[in-house]
């Protein structure tokens, strides 16, 4: 059953706010995730790429969110807030088959479900000071 990129990036916030509270066996916790549902490989890819490529990029994406969140510490941040920041940064920087503005809504949407309306708004302020392909991808 093909689950889509909607559910795909669900399970990929999931996963890294989970990797905040369990920093242990990251690996295994991805493996158990993309076991418990049947993805199509393209979401199996997509889902590994961006929680490792947070995981990789961590410094350098939390630096780019810290300096956008203005006056916010990344420790103020809620944990689930930051897992949807993190993984829209990762995609605006890296992720140059994602359109910026679906990035953009995916979060919202996800702050929405997840947060609350005003993280929504929060993560939506930050990531319209993180212009696409911002330097590090060059």
């Amino acid at each position: 059953m093909h689950m889509g990129r909607r559910f795909s990036r669900e399970i990929a916030m999931k996963l890294l706010y989970q990797m905040q509270i369990q920093p242990d066996n990251k690996e295994e916790q991805l493996k158990e995730a993309l076991e418990k549902y049947s993805f199509s490989q393209k979401d199996k890819e997509y889902i590994e790429d961006v929680v490792k490529g947070v995981l990789n990029n961590l410094d350098k994406i939390d630096k780019i969110i810290e300096e956008r969140s203005i006056g916010w510490k990344l420790n103020r941040i809620p944990k689930v807030d930051l897992a949807i920041l993190r993984l829209g940064a990762y995609e605006i920087l890296f992720r140059d088959d994602i359109p910026y503005t679906v990035t953009i809504n995916e979060a919202v949407e996800l702050a929405k479900k997840y947060s609350t309306e005003d993280s929504g708004a929060f993560i939506n302020g930050i990531f319209s000071n993180i212009p696409k392909g911002i330097g590090l991808i060059e």
